[in-house]
């Protein structure tokens, strides 16, 4: 174990050496590689996107699978809509469905809300990427911390659970 921690400590020390290239010397500290510079960029293994942070109506965004889909939802205080769109959450999805259900807790019990399909003029004939319910209750909820609200849908034969949070500075006046 001490020779491969002394093999260690030459390789870094040479890498140390070889990085510096006379530029500037290098520092000395009680890490490492504090004293080890990287000229290039990091290696293309890590992938690198954007996650939005809200949907094309304004609304909040809500994950579906590893981000095969999102959920775009968007309420005032007497109705909730939820958009059905694409990975990057740009553009719509219609969906072969007549409905989706929002399950969350009030006063510790569960409620299950649903929204029906509500076909935007865009969606192709019996598909919709709208769902509406017009129900001040599920409203009024769906902001609670305790509700702990999640949507359930099934996209092309596949279920979908995802997590609703609310954003705290996000404007409900759409």
């Amino acid at each position: 174990m001490t020779n491969k921690l002394f093999c260690f400590g030459v390789i870094v020390s040479a890498m140390a050496i070889g990085c510096n290239k006379g530029d500037a010397p290098a520092q000395s500290s009680n890490k490492p590689e504090a004293s080890i510079r990287m000229d290039t960029p990091p290696p293309a293994t890590v992938e690198l996107h954007e996650h939005p942070s809200e949907g094309p109506h304004h609304g909040s965004l809500i994950e579906l699978g590893n981000e095969e889909f999102h959920a775009e939802l968007v309420h005032d205080d007497k109705s909730v809509t939820i958009y059905i769109l694409d990975g990057a959450a740009k553009s719509s999805v219609p969906i072969d469905a007549s409905e989706l259900v929002i399950n969350l807790l009030h006063d510790g019990k569960p409620e299950q809300f649903k929204l029906v399909a509500v076909p935007e003029e865009s969606d192709p004939s019996g598909k919709s990427s709208r769902f509406v319910a017009n129900d001040p209750e599920l409203a009024s909820h769906i902001d609670d911390d305790a509700a702990a609200p999640k949507l359930s849908i099934t996209i092309n034969g596949k279920s979908y659970r995802g997590v609703i949070t609310h954003d705290h500075d996000h404007d409900h006046a759409h």
